[in-house]
């Protein structure tokens, strides 16, 4: 039997502001873009790791109810949500590249813990870590 994670989903306030940011700015791929109603599966990848898909999915129905929707869009939009993780084989030409395509990160590169790291939200308030891979 095989098992693994195919999609992780994060939540974002519109589906082609994101679809641009990540697509546009982080250089990820469409996987998936299909709809029905209101609710819109829309996944993309890293293009050096198909078999993972980020799911980019607005809060709402038929998930969530218009109350909780609202309340999860404000914990969004704080970066109270825990940080995604990009590995990157040079965090600090990758920062460059980057910023030069528009991303605003929250820190610039630093050394710790025996790597190099930087922080960026997307549009939605989503955190993420870009971690340089340690040299083996």
């Amino acid at each position: 039997m095989s098992q693994g994670v195919d999609v992780v989903g994060v939540y974002v306030r519109d589906q082609e502001e994101a679809l641009a940011f990540y697509v546009g700015k982080l250089g990820f791929k469409v996987h998936t873009d299909v709809g029905s109603g209101e609710y819109r599966w829309l996944t993309v990848q890293h293009p050096e790791q198909p078999s993972f898909q980020l799911g980019l999915f607005v809060p709402g129905p038929p998930v969530l109810d218009a109350a909780t929707a609202t309340a999860v869009r404000e914990i969004v939009a704080k970066g109270a949500m825990p940080p995604l993780v990009l590995v990157v084989d040079d965090c600090r030409a990758h920062f460059e590249n980057l910023r030069a395509a528009g991303v605003e990160f929250t820190q610039e590169p630093v050394n710790r813990y025996g790597t190099v790291d930087a922080g960026f939200r997307d549009p939605s308030g989503n955190g993420w870590k870009m971690i340089e891979a340690r040299k083996k």
